[in-house]
């Protein structure tokens, strides 16, 4: 083909490639905005306790009792198959379901306080519960907890359950679904996953409120910061002629989301900081959290002119503490 109309057929395949082009990009820039959180799936703290799925846990010298997934996901036969129907419906959705079964098999279920330092310190005791320990190692966005019990009646039997989903990184409920399943003659892990499907369209619509939120708004944690009591200053102390608390809160400023946090409390020795909203991601596009976002701090506190020592301490993803005057 010559001449003009081969010119004309070229400038065609030339629009049609362009149209494709656009097309494909359009659809991975859709596919990223819809971009949903990741979910990890758990039996509630009920649920635990009815089964006796417990155990004991020393959390600053006071004793509580926490679930056992380790023992229920070993001994329970439904609960593997209820998470993996439940997951399924959500998987579908669009959301990244974090594997929480094979990651508690590698983690040691801890019944005393977590290790601190032998370092002498001003009253900073650092424990986590198992949920602690295992939202640290399996980083999820959303956390949920399903409750059911199944319902004797003369058509069979229904199983009344309870969806509610909470931010992992504050432990905030964002999100609930309640009901009762119809009679049926079906085991329950397809009981529940048919109710779930039937009561999934608002649950699925509070998560993506929230979740929509962070992305605006960024990621809520809490900071604290402490001194060592061997470290010859303290918070007061000035640099450049301010006192390291207003230093701080500087760089709080600077380097939250929409300059967002809250000073709740603090002296010479002592400060923390709620609703501290960080980005989701970091530079490099990795899931920032509390560790992260105070090991940015620590770091700024050790150039001058404050050369300062500290060291980061984590409770779950969504609080850290700093100790400032030696690691």
């Amino acid at each position: 083909m010559t001449g003009a109309a081969g010119h004309h057929s070229l400038r065609t395949m030339n629009k049609l490639t362009s149209w494709l082009i656009g097309c494909m990009l359009l659809t991975a820039f859709s596919a990223f905005a819809q971009k949903k959180p990741t979910i990890m799936i758990l039996p509630s703290d009920n649920w635990c306790n009815q089964r006796y799925f417990m155990t004991s846990f020393s959390n600053q010298g006071s004793t509580v009792k926490v679930p056992n997934y380790q023992q229920a996901f070993t001994e329970d036969t439904e609960l593997p198959q209820v998470i993996s129907k439940v997951g399924g419906v959500l998987t579908e959705l669009g959301y990244s379901l974090k594997d929480a079964e094979q990651e508690i098999k590698g983690i040691a279920m801890r019944t005393g306080e977590d290790n601190v330092t032998s370092s002498k310190t001003s009253g900073a005791m650092l424990s986590e519960t198992p949920l602690d320990v295992l939202k640290r190692r399996v980083k999820s966005d959303i956390i949920i907890q399903i409750w059911w019990k199944l319902n004797k009646e003369s058509k069979g039997h229904s199983a009344s359950f309870t969806l509610e989903a909470f931010d992992a990184y504050t432990n905030k409920r964002i999100a609930t679904s309640t009901g009762t399943t119809k009679a049926s003659k079906e085991v329950i892990p397809v009981l529940l996953e048919q109710a779930v499907k039937e009561n999934i369209k608002p649950f699925d619509e509070q998560m993506l409120r929230w979740y929509d939120d962070q992305k605006k708004n960024g990621r809520e944690i809490v900071l604290t910061v402490r001194c060592w009591d061997n470290w010859d200053n303290d918070l007061i102390t000035e640099y450049d002629g301010n006192e390291l608390t207003d230093c701080i809160q500087d760089w709080l400023a600077e380097h939250t989301v929409n300059s967002a946090f809250n000073l709740i409390d603090g002296t010479e020795t002592f400060v923390q900081f709620e609703q501290v909203r960080i980005p989701m991601f970091d530079e490099r596009g990795r899931a920032m959290d509390a560790r992260a976002f105070a090991t940015e701090l620590r770091k700024f506190l050790q150039k001058p002119p404050y050369s300062i020592t500290s060291r980061v301490m984590m409770r779950g993803l969504g609080e850290a503490i700093i100790v400032l005057g030696e690691k």
